[in-house]
């Protein structure tokens, strides 16, 4: 089972103001500890407390993304993005990929404890570690938490170099750590604004920070002599790939200190592909034959469409004096590669 590596916590040292909940657990989470809180914050969310027995995990080798290790401390995420690639995951622990992914959370209590054992084991060759590539570290529920100080200190601790990929302005709480951490390692930051428009941020990112906070906090991190990139991720066809959209998304970037802009087009992989398309289907309908036509048979746009809009993308960068660092600087993510012929999806 792919979550056989989970236990239940112990009792004691639970949050403040915590009050045990008393939904029944998956059946993939034996014994995790559930819990609710009582603040409007956490209103119809639940969070299954687990001990993990390892928390840096091998990319598999089919994956084209450019690291090949990763930290998760969270599984389940309260941004609720309704694209969200990782929802399916949700599925492996009896959970669905839909509302549950996006209150039912999955909290790894002892991460910051694993990841300092695990970089002092003697196999251990100091990699570069990826956070934020699943599920996002800097979600909501870590103001409760507080696993990411814990993980940031041990990186800095054994100098081990890392980046981070985020939609939370909670990162700059551990801004002081990052600057330590960047004293004696690379460290990445890369920021997630797929659009700046706000009317279509309310519906498809409820539970995230507005993409000018996430921009101010570009700024704020530019300041502190971060070399921070942006992932335009993702561009939703119909909604946010007109010229207006991606030159006033780009504008901002560029304001906000941005070193580089990388456009990332949706991808639609089964669970999100489901969520996402009942949610436009309901409030942006028109737009059903457009999806239909161009993720049929496919999770990933047409290659064409990609490579419309990384032009696109490339030349107002260009347009507003922006220029794409080193390669590895903002730890970019390539082109995501086409699926087989053979998978056959339907939308809607």
């Amino acid at each position: 089972m792919r979550w056989a590596n989970l236990a239940a916590p112990p009792a004691e040292g639970a949050p403040e103001r915590a009050a045990p909940a008393t939904p029944p657990l998956p059946l993939a989470l034996p014994g995790a500890t559930v819990r609710t809180f009582d603040t409007p914050g956490f209103a119809g969310m639940t969070f299954y407390e687990v001990r993990a027995k390892s928390i840096i995990n091998r990319v598999p080798g089919a994956s084209r993304v450019p690291f090949e290790w990763t930290i998760n401390p969270y599984r389940g995420c309260s941004h609720a993005c309704k694209y969200c690639f990782a929802r399916n995951t949700h599925t492996y622990l009896d959970l669905d990929a839909g509302a549950d992914f996006d209150q039912k959370v999955i909290v790894k209590v002892n991460a910051g404890e694993l990841v300092r054992r695990e970089l002092a084991a003697p196999r251990w060759r100091g990699a570069h570690i990826a956070m934020g590539t699943n599920v996002d570290c800097y979600q909501r529920a870590e103001g409760r938490y507080q696993l990411m100080p814990q993980i940031i200190a041990a990186l800095r601790d054994f100098a081990n170099p890392f980046s981070i990929l985020t939609k939370g302005t909670l990162l700059l709480r551990d801004l002081p750590l990052l600057r330590q951490a960047a004293e004696v390692t690379r460290v990445g930051v890369s920021y997630s604004v797929g659009f700046v428009d706000e009317r279509l941020w309310r519906a498809v990112e409820p539970g995230t920070p507005s993409p000018r906070r996430r921009l101010d906090a570009v700024r704020t991190l530019t300041d502190a002599g971060f070399s921070v990139g942006v992932l335009m991720a993702p561009i939703l066809p119909g909604l946010s790939d007109d010229d207006e959209s991606i030159d006033a998304t780009v504008a901002a970037v560029a304001a906000a200190g941005a070193t580089s802009v990388s456009a990332i087009p949706l991808h639609l992989r089964p669970g999100a592909r489901e969520w996402y398309a009942n949610w436009l289907a309901r409030e942006f309908p028109h737009l059903v034959p457009r999806y239909r036509e161009l993720y049929r048979a496919r999770s990933y746009a047409p290659q064409a469409y990609q490579r419309e809009l990384t032009a696109r993308v490339r030349i107002a960068s260009r347009r507003h004096g922006m220029h794409r660092g080193e390669r590895g600087e903002s730890r970019d993510l390539p082109e995501p590669p086409s699926p087989p012929a053979a998978e056959q999806l339907t939308l809607l």
